[in-house]
């Protein structure tokens, strides 16, 4: 009998994973991560872990499976946290839920379940995986879940083949209202239990609150940049080939000057601010609201465009460093100088578009179809074929 260590979150869907796991035969051991012990930046009643391990032990119980709570908090701060606070200094937007699932569930997760003798581990992510003979060679393949409005792929876009070798998803065909009626019918506390919102095992935080732990307010100027911007006025046409000066241009980000616009206000510091967003700036009075185009977290400088269809927060391409690019799918990636269409995503439940994905020696140039609302550097870029993740890089 094949052992499997589920990692139950004490919510509903790891809870019916574990169920349908032991009804397919499966020996199962269920394992409560604690990843978090600074409750201070969490938001009461948001994803509170000591209720989260009591429901999952609860579920346990109902099972008839051992249950066991691993504190990864050390590790999950070296890896997790610590790359945050780094990115967020450098004016990046991190995305510590993908981290998450490769350094910690695949990885740190997984050793210690393989250290009880498993032979997988189990999620409760929407997500499937298919696994094929190439070239006599297994090749794995991650395909988004069957509930569209609930496909966690994009969280997995950065694992291994090792790790996908390692993993199961057992509720990846299945749609969420399924999920609940299986978790109602087996009588599990979990059943009726909202979804946990916020970082990865952590729950919801004061993201100001959880930034100053390290790095300070600092007040600086928010900038006004108006629409006539000579830059905005960028016009490419779709070809299925471009020059390597073509695809730079398509690719930089918009940079700003102070005296690009007027100040606005004062922000308490430039690494607590997102490309594209518009709460928390504090500064009213325009005909339409201001969102971030640019943090200049240097020289400590915010700068915003009015109104969402700002031309500053549409562009036609990125660019991902090749130290940064993953391809789950090993045996399709791209030589320099080759390129494919693909279907891409920028960040999670952002619906699909088309583009394609060009190979250079120092990386990739993704160019969309048509231009892309808030691209934000530090987050990740996804690519389908179909709907199998075939891979993923960080935005420069």
């Amino acid at each position: 009998m094949k052992r499997v260590v589920v990692g139950l979150s004490g919510g509903v869907d790891s809870s019916v994973a574990a169920k349908l796991l032991i009804d397919q035969g499966y020996e199962v051991i269920g394992m409560f991560m604690r990843n978090w012990h600074d409750t201070s930046v969490t938001i009461s009643d948001e994803c509170p872990w000591i209720e989260d391990s009591n429901d999952a032990q609860l579920v346990a119980d109902a099972l008839g499976i051992p249950f066991q709570v691993i504190d990864l908090s050390e590790e999950y701060k070296t890896r997790i946290v610590d790359y945050m606070f780094r990115e967020y200094e450098l004016g990046r937007t991190p995305n510590p839920d993908v981290l998450c699932n490769r350094e910690i569930k695949f990885d740190i997760f997984l050793k210690a379940a393989m250290d009880l003798g498993a032979d997988y581990v189990a999620t409760g992510h929407y997500c499937r995986k298919e696994t094929m003979i190439k070239d006599n060679k297994e090749v794995h393949r991650l395909l988004a879940g069957k509930d569209p409005n609930k496909d966690q792929s994009y969280f997995l876009c950065q694992l291994s083949q090792a790790q996908l070798a390692k993993a199961l998803f057992p509720i990846g065909g299945l749609l969420k209202p399924e999920v609940r009626e299986i978790a109602t019918h087996a009588g599990f506390v979990t059943a009726d239990k909202k979804d946990s919102q916020g970082l990865c095992f952590i729950g919801k935080v004061r993201l100001p609150d959880f930034l100053a732990q390290q790095l300070k307010p600092k007040s600086g100027p928010v900038i006004e940049v108006p629409r006539s911007m000579e830059q905005f006025q960028r016009v490419f046409e779709n070809k299925t080939s471009y020059s390597k000066d073509e695809l730079i241009e398509m690719s930089k980000p918009y940079y700003y000057k102070i005296e690009d616009g007027q100040k606005m206000g004062e922000h308490t510091g430039a690494h607590y601010f997102t490309v594209g967003q518009r709460k928390g700036l504090g500064i009213g009075g325009t005909a339409e609201g201001l969102f971030v185009l640019h943090t200049d977290t240097t020289k400590n400088v915010v700068y915003t465009g009015q109104g969402s269809e700002f031309p500053g927060l549409l562009r036609k391409g990125l660019f991902v460093p090749a130290m940064d690019e993953h391809w789950i799918r090993e045996d399709l990636k791209l030589e320099p100088g080759k390129s494919q269409t693909y279907l891409l995503r920028i960040r999670y439940r952002q619906p699909l578009v088309n583009g394609t994905v060009f190979k250079e020696e120092n990386g990739l140039y993704v160019i969309f179809d048509r231009p892309i609302w808030g691209i934000t550097p530090g987050q990740f870029v996804a690519w389908y074929c179909e709907d199998e993740l075939v891979g993923s890089g960080v935005i420069s």
